[in-house]
């Protein structure tokens, strides 16, 4: 962990838990999140200022309803850590300390306006009465513990917001971390800052000053390569690491032949002349591809991708003496959604950073970011002198064009969709929109249609754009673009691609989607 001082939320299954953390985060305090099968013990070895229950969809009287293994009032009285149960959370509360939750007589969802009953408690401090705030819960506290009394109510909740009278638990029923409530962050900042006595010390410089000295604890004098895929993510992962242990660092920069145009170009640029750190292209493209002949499953690519990234690292590292490590620009996203923490809910997909790797594999990682989302490596980026030009770059997948290529990845069609993409980004540039949006990329589907060409008929490829807008990728909205901008996209793609003659859409968000289409 980066922080002495940190808070843990304890995850039951709500499907925006990474938004409570991501919200403390920005109060400057760091967060974690973890299983509420957490034991006691581990619990406090971890010494955190705080704890946060998440919401779920669960019931806490099911049968198999997700219980903590220890008593929220020990946790306070014995030890003095302050406690928030957010909706599932102000319930488990509740049901452990002698109450009742029933279902709701009237269930809420959406929009409510919340009146404070006692607005001088710490957790409203500054917060109006009434305020916006919004629900999702059919179950509901139907009589508070006797150690309890409510500190603010809406219509239809009586016990909106619960305390302790004599311990530092709070519990509210609605969603702090959701932007639709209107002053969830300042209710959020007041939980860490003013009842966990939590300073704001979790900042770039912060992160990198602790980061810096956790690599050489971990390394030593021993050698490291550093995956170079030309995202923002390993390339400020890079730049942290040489930082850390300067010649040490051994960077290489795959040529997986799936890349975005120009992509080894711009990278082994970069390195050299900006950073003047040393960079090795290896130009893998053939391997690669002959290896993804004929498999159209997207998990079979990402698992092939990512033990062949890894088979060729390793190749590489023998060229470097004492190499130990590889470094990755793992996220904390990319760990949530590939390693559930949640226990029974489903993965969503594996990742290339931490889905794809062999158990055989000959190198120990480095994964600087593996506590950070996607906003946050840029903030060190900024900090660390990348060039704001390749901050603000979007995201990009370890896999590559292949999962934007929907069944097989031909040398054809990788090039038709690398062309495709090139056009949108241009024009989404020319269009002063790129840095507004979060991630805008092209999508080549196994779909032909007919077309008419001047006088030809053709029969060619559907390519479907996506632009959505977002803060950490745990959630997006998919981006309206004005309708002239998407007709010069159009327009340029089906008469500058050859092989695309007709160019759809996506107005899908995520969730139900994900952003990524394979």
């Amino acid at each position: 962990m980066s922080a002495t001082e940190h808070v843990l939320v304890l995850d039951f299954g709500s499907q925006v838990t990474q938004l409570i953390a991501r919200r403390i985060r920005e109060c400057g305090v760091y967060a974690e999140i973890v299983p509420y099968t957490v034991s006691l013990d581990a619990l406090l070895a971890a010494s955190p200022r705080g704890v946060v229950l998440s919401g779920g969809p669960a019931s806490v009287y099911d049968d198999r309803a997700p219980l903590l293994s220890f008593r929220v009032e020990e946790l306070a009285a014995e030890h003095g850590i302050p406690v928030l149960g957010i909706c599932y959370g102000l319930q488990l509360i509740a049901h452990q300390s002698g109450g009742r939750v029933a279902p709701a007589q009237r269930r809420e969802y959406g929009r409510a306006e919340l009146w404070l009953d006692v607005p001088d408690d710490p957790l409203f401090d500054g917060v109006s009465s009434p305020t916006v705030v919004w629900m999702s819960h059919g179950d509901a506290v139907a009589d508070l513990p006797s150690d309890y009394e409510p500190i603010a109510h809406t219509d239809s909740a009586p016990y909106a917001a619960i305390r302790h009278r004599t311990l530092p638990i709070r519990g509210v029923q609605f969603h702090p971390e959701v932007h639709h409530t209107e002053q969830g962050a300042r209710i959020l900042e007041n939980f860490v800052r003013r009842i966990c006595r939590c300073s704001a010390h979790w900042t770039p410089t912060q992160f990198i000053a602790s980061a810096i000295e956790n690599i050489r604890r971990q390394v030593g004098s021993r050698g490291v390569v550093c995956a170079l895929s030309g995202g923002v993510d390993s390339t400020v992962a890079a730049v942290l690491v040489h930082r850390a242990i300067g010649d040490q660092l051994h960077c290489i920069h795959v040529d997986t032949g799936l890349m975005r145009a120009r992509e080894s170009e711009t990278i082994a640029r970069l390195f050299r002349e900006h950073f003047d750190i040393p960079l090795a292209v290896v130009d893998a493209s053939a391997l690669f591809l002959e290896r993804l002949r004929g498999v159209t499953d997207p998990e079979r690519k990402r698992k092939i991708i990512g033990h062949t990234f890894i088979e060729v690292f390793e190749r590489e590292a023998e060229r470097f003496p004492d190499v130990a490590f590889l470094v990755q620009g793992t996220l904390y996203p990319d760990v949530i959604e590939s390693q559930s923490v949640k226990g029974p809910s489903a993965t969503i997909k594996s990742h290339h950073n931490v889905g794809g790797l062999p158990d055989a594999m000959q190198l120990a990682l480095v994964e600087p970011f593996r506590e950070l989302f996607k906003d946050e490596v840029r903030a060190v980026g900024r900090a660390l002198g990348v060039p704001e030009w390749f901050i603000e770059r979007h995201p990009f997948p370890g896999p590559g064009l292949a999962i934007r290529i929907i069944g097989e990845v031909t040398p054809e069609r990788l090039a038709i969709l690398r062309h495709a993409d090139e056009i949108f980004v241009e024009e989404l540039h020319r269009a002063g929109l790129y840095t507004v949006i979060w991630q805008a990329f092209a999508v080549l589907v196994p779909v032909q249609t007919v077309g008419v060409m001047g006088d030809s008929r053709t029969y060619e490829h559907v390519c479907v754009l996506r632009a959505v807008t977002s803060t950490d990728g745990m959630t997006a909205d998919w981006y309206p673009l004005p309708h002239e901008v998407l007709g010069r996209i159009a327009g340029r793609i089906t008469s500058e691609v050859r092989g695309i003659n007709r160019v759809c859409y996506d107005v899908t968000s995520k969730p139900p989607a994900t952003i990524e289409w394979e």
